[in-house]
């Protein structure tokens, strides 16, 4: 019997603001809370996380994806996470979170090395095993991160307003909302709220 997250592989809402932009806040984003206490993970399963990271350009097709692999992206999703919030909620980065980021920054090689073929003689090339892959992915990935945390984008970053939503987004003008539909629960909530609160004599 499949799980809702190997069911679900499509993103059931539009990427939030500034997640096409940089990658690190769409890879933050990639597990979504619902109403009804339900959860998608776009990275639930080996081949889940292969095409999210083959739509973002980060991996050729049939890299062919392990669990171990998918377990080491959705761990810096987590990290990746941590640091928002705490940067959202203006508290100090979590040591741990600064740790894994790092060393996913430092993990893959920076230059493709020197080969030496008798038919083709000298060439370079970057070794592909699926674990490099991914490795580059991460680097990329947390280098994404820390760009947007450093950068001038960094005091846009914002929570989506609407419970139990658990996006990041940046902010435009007033909006804190990640999408449409959030926006539309927000609305309806202070509403409700509006017309359930007590009236005093």
């Amino acid at each position: 019997m499949r799980t809702m997250k190997e069911i679900v592989t499509a993103e059931p809402l539009p990427p939030a603001p500034g997640a096409e932009q940089y990658p690190a806040l769409d890879l933050a984003n990639s597990t979504i809370a619902l109403p009804g206490g339900h959860c998608i993970d776009l990275l639930g399963t080996p081949g889940a996380a292969e095409q999210w990271l083959v739509d973002r350009g980060l991996a050729p097709a049939d890299t062919g994806m392990m669990e171990m692999c998918t377990t080491l992206l959705r761990s810096l999703r987590e990290q990746v996470r941590a640091l928002l919030a705490a940067h959202t909620a203006g508290l100090p980065a979590p040591a741990g979170a600064l740790t894994a980021v790092n060393n996913a920054l430092t993990r893959a090689p920076a230059a493709s090395l020197l080969h030496w073929d008798p038919t083709r003689g000298l060439y370079r090339e970057t070794a592909h095993p699926v674990t490099q892959i991914v490795e580059h992915a991460l680097a990329v990935l947390a280098a994404d991160a820390a760009d947007l945390l450093t950068g001038p984008d960094a005091e846009r970053l914002t929570a989506c307003g609407s419970a139990p939503c658990n996006r990041y987004l940046l902010r435009h003008g007033r909006r804190h909302w990640c999408s449409i539909r959030c926006g539309d629960r927000a609305r309806a909530a202070r509403a409700y709220a509006r017309r359930t609160r007590p009236t005093t004599d």
